[in-house]
């Protein structure tokens, strides 16, 4: 019998993942020097790089959801996470309360692995095959709700409001609904962002099965791919980091 091929690496994944941690950091940087120290260029550049974060962040979403089909568990990988998810929120409420994560990027992932690792378990076929619907059909679902956090559900001329009752309680915020006195520095509900981890699974599939284009394989850019496969620590330590680096500039500019 014909011995099965070793899985190979996609560092382009790898890679991606770093420009995804790379542009976080920076965006990072901007928010705390524009509304921790109040300073102007922190706020120029804020303004500059804001209309790119829902593109790097839904890259890094979807990268995940493509991981999540490399994985051996999902369910012991979003449980760990979630652990240090729960330290985030500790963290930031005891040291500035005022930028609190109650339900970030971290939180978000974190129930999006638990909740895939328990339907590969229980509900999906364990030899499934890529197919491209159910990637087209996640991404119909992300446009239906990503106003679902303003009220509204559809596109455009064919959209409706939802009931006013789901956003008279915070305990909805994981899913998108919530007060207008909720607060997340770090914010990404599940209505609209878990159909892009969702479609990420779908082309994980592909990874699975060796099938990605030929050209993803090679190693291009070895710092990014460093920054991609050590994202945790880097977003568990790059706050304290700009903290203090932003700490030091605020005094040099006073």
């Amino acid at each position: 019998m014909e011995a099965a091929s070793p899985r190979r690496r996609i560092y382009l994944m790898d890679e991606l993942r770093g420009f995804a941690v790379l542009c976080m950091v920076f965006y990072h940087a901007f928010y705390t020097l524009a509304y921790l120290f109040n300073l102007p260029i922190g706020k120029t550049l804020l303004f500059f790089f804001m209309p790119a974060e829902p593109w790097f962040a839904g890259l890094f979403i979807l990268i995940s959801g493509i991981s999540s089909n490399l994985s051996r568990s999902n369910t012991r990988r979003g449980l760990k996470l979630a652990a240090v998810a729960l330290v985030v929120t500790l963290a930031t409420w005891l040291v500035v309360p005022e930028e609190r994560i109650t339900f970030g990027i971290l939180h978000f992932l974190a129930v999006c692995m638990v909740v895939y690792g328990l339907a590969q378990r229980f509900l999906l076929r364990s030899d499934r095959k890529f197919q491209w619907w159910p990637v087209a059909v996640c991404a119909v679902l992300y446009l239906l709700t990503r106003e679902a956090g303003s009220g509204t559900l559809g596109i455009g001329p064919a959209s409706f409001s939802l009931p006013a009752a789901l956003y008279a309680t915070d305990w909805l915020a994981p899913l998108g609904f919530h007060t207008h006195a909720f607060y997340s520095a770090d914010y990404f509900p599940l209505l609209p962002w878990m159909f892009v981890f969702f479609a990420g699974t779908s082309l994980g599939l592909l990874a699975a099965e060796g099938r990605f284009p030929e050209w993803t394989y090679p190693s291009r850019v070895p710092f990014l791919s460093w920054l991609g496969r050590h994202a945790l620590v880097i977003y568990v330590l790059h706050q304290p980091v700009i903290y203090g680096v932003s700490l030091l500039v605020s005094s040099l500019l006073s």
